[in-house]
């Protein structure tokens, strides 16, 4: 690894990077587009299986990172693409949070613990740095009374996790253009099964009884997309959260300013629960919506 004064900074812009570029983006800005200014990443952590339940982990979490485009084409990828150019010298890594944490494949190159831990602050800098908006549920497996007759837990969350996102872009006024939701391609009867009941949900099967113009987009595990990485990335703090709330989770604390919430900028940090983390069951000190 090359020495810190020599690796590609990464938050850095300037002219030269972006030159010929922003100009282009603000004369399209100002064109009326049928697409909305966002575009919605989406990753889980733990199986949705309630059958078998992993005592070490009994949660299943889906999270959506919710971008905004020009930040995101800007900022996150090239912050992501000189981290990976800085610790691999190339960007063909794919940054998986369970690979990372157990050291597989790529990630088997850390030389000692402190390298480990550079490497995972500087990402959790990268994660601490991007503005985005995090909506999640939680399914909380050991909560659930009678699970033979409990929905797909994958498909109970991503109601919760829809509707919050339409609530976040009607504050925004980009509920009427289409939303892309990108989602990681699983297998083609659990793709097949999700599209069904993703565009259920948009036809007003839903709490909010409102008609959705999302689209889901299914992308191969191939494909190496930033946004996708970082919805890997913070699923599992928002599990181990639910797990053991009093346990130090310097992830989560991070996560914690990204929520979605009631009261907009004045209240981040705080009101999030209920609103842009999800727990079903819903624990009994949380009041309903």
């Amino acid at each position: 690894m090359e020495k810190e004064e020599e690796q590609l900074p990464l938050f850095s812009f300037n002219e030269e990077n972006t030159r010929g570029l922003r100009p282009e983006l603000e004369a399209s800005a100002d064109t009326e587009s049928p697409f909305s200014k966002y575009i919605v990443y989406v990753d889980e952590s733990g199986d949705h299986g309630l059958t078998s339940i992993n005592p070490e982990y009994p949660v299943f979490v889906l999270a959506f990172c919710v971008f905004h485009k020009r930040h995101y084409s800007e900022a996150i990828v090239s912050a992501l693409e000189k981290f990976k150019f800085n610790h691999f010298g190339h960007d063909q890594v794919v940054l998986h949070e369970n690979e990372i944490r157990k050291e597989k494949g790529a990630f088997r190159m850390f030389r000692d613990r402190k390298h480990k831990q550079r490497f995972l602050d500087e990402l959790t800098a990268i994660i601490e740095y991007s503005n985005f908006i995090l909506i999640s549920c939680t399914i909380d497996k050991l909560r659930i009374k009678a699970p033979e007759t409990e929905p797909n837990p994958y498909h109970t969350a991503l109601v919760f996790c829809m509707e919050a996102l339409f609530e976040f872009l009607k504050e925004k006024g980009e509920h009427k253009k289409r939303t892309h939701v990108v989602v990681e391609c699983r297998g083609k009867k659990e793709d097949n099964e999700l599209e069904l009941e993703f565009r259920r949900i948009c036809d007003a099967n839903n709490r909010l009884g409102v008609d959705m113009p999302f689209e889901v987009l299914f992308s191969d595990k191939k494909v190496m997309s930033s946004g996708l990485q970082l919805a890997d990335l913070v699923a599992r703090p928002i599990g181990l959260r639910t797990i053991k709330p009093e346990q130090e989770n310097r992830a989560f604390e991070v996560l914690k300013g990204k929520f979605y919430c009631d009261g907009g900028r004045a209240s981040v940090g705080e009101r999030y629960e209920g609103v842009g983390m999800n727990i079903y069951p819903a624990p009994e000190s949380e009041k309903p919506r």
